[in-house]
């Protein structure tokens, strides 16, 4: 069955669910008849499961298939590609690079060739960023990612790190695209009273540098990613999709899990990150517990092909 096909029955079954509740009646009520009030019901019911929608296009960050790629990246994409997945992130890997032994235009015509399009990169930003920002404005992609900083001893380091940020994102803007930070649990731990996240976002630009949240990092270090959405609408452009082990302790950084497993109500989050500006929704899983990398790739793109929120 259709993805298309599976979401029409999902909805007609909400609309069945809603006619059968409320008591709709084939007849026009009159005034004062006491089935308006049910048809009004059923209206807004209706109303209420028409809102609901899934994703349509999500991506996969390729560090989830670290292992896989190194033996065979056409047919690992390929394979990729049959899961559902149309967007891709990258990673900079230390031998085979971004583009995985292709050039970038290379790389674009085979992934173009699968229906797919490549998002975004994490990259070594400090490290020839100049030809890296060209090479992804050649093919078409939107953002090159800081992966990480490392935790930080001063929230002073934190501010040097925005200002090169901001660096980084005016290198972008010159190719026509734009920079990013993707957090770990370390921008949610307070140093002196503050949140290192908060400094990163207060002291870079909006117009050329975003942030990509992710999810999983965020609610392991303790903190609602609603509550940051709503803090800097417009400013989380892309996310990490990715699930929590529900017997995970507080803290435990080692716990990802295949979406739906977990303990992340991403039902709501996602709700509030599409009225907040993210744009892009990407699938990174860590740990593969009684499965594969490829097999929990294409477990999290069948979750998310029937989430509606």
């Amino acid at each position: 069955m259709t993805h298309n096909r599976r979401l029409f029955l999902r909805q007609t079954g909400l609309l069945a669910s809603a006619i059968a509740i409320t008591g709709i009646k084939c007849a026009s009520p009159s005034n004062g008849d006491p089935a308006e009030g049910a048809d009004s019901t059923a209206k807004d019911t209706i109303a209420s499961a028409a809102a609901e929608q899934v994703l349509g296009q999500f991506g996969l960050q390729l560090y989830t298939l670290r292992d896989e790629l190194p033996k065979d990246p056409k047919g690992t994409l390929k394979q990729v590609s049959a899961f559902g997945y149309k967007q891709l992130e990258g990673f900079e890997d230390a031998k085979m690079g971004i583009y995985w032994g292709m050039s970038n235009k290379e790389f674009k015509s085979y992934i173009d060739g699968l229906g797919m399009t490549m998002i975004s990169s994490h990259c070594a930003y400090e490290k020839n960023f100049e030809k890296k920002a060209a090479e992804a404005s050649e093919i078409g992609m939107k953002y090159l990612l800081c992966p990480s900083l490392g935790k930080q001893k001063k929230l002073d380091d934190y501010k040097k790190a925005a200002d090169k940020f901001n660096k980084a994102g005016d290198i972008c803007k010159k190719n026509g695209i734009r920079f990013g930070y993707h957090n770990h649990g370390y921008s949610f731990e307070k140093v002196d009273g503050q949140f290192p996240q908060d400094i990163m976002m207060q002291n870079t630009n909006p117009e050329t540098v975003d942030f990509e949240m992710d999810m999983y990092w965020t609610v392991t270090a303790g903190e609602d990613p609603i509550t940051w959405l709503q803090k800097y609408p417009n400013r989380f452009r892309l996310c990490h999709v990715k699930d929590r082990q529900k017997n995970a302790k507080a803290g435990e950084e080692d716990a990802s899990t295949e979406l739906g497993a977990g303990s992340i109500d991403y039902k709501s989050i996602l709700k509030v990150a599409k009225g907040s500006g993210m744009e892009y929704y990407i699938v990174e899983q860590e740990k593969y517990d009684n499965s594969t990398p490829l097999k929990s790739a294409e477990i999290d793109a069948n979750y998310l092909k029937t989430l509606m929120f």
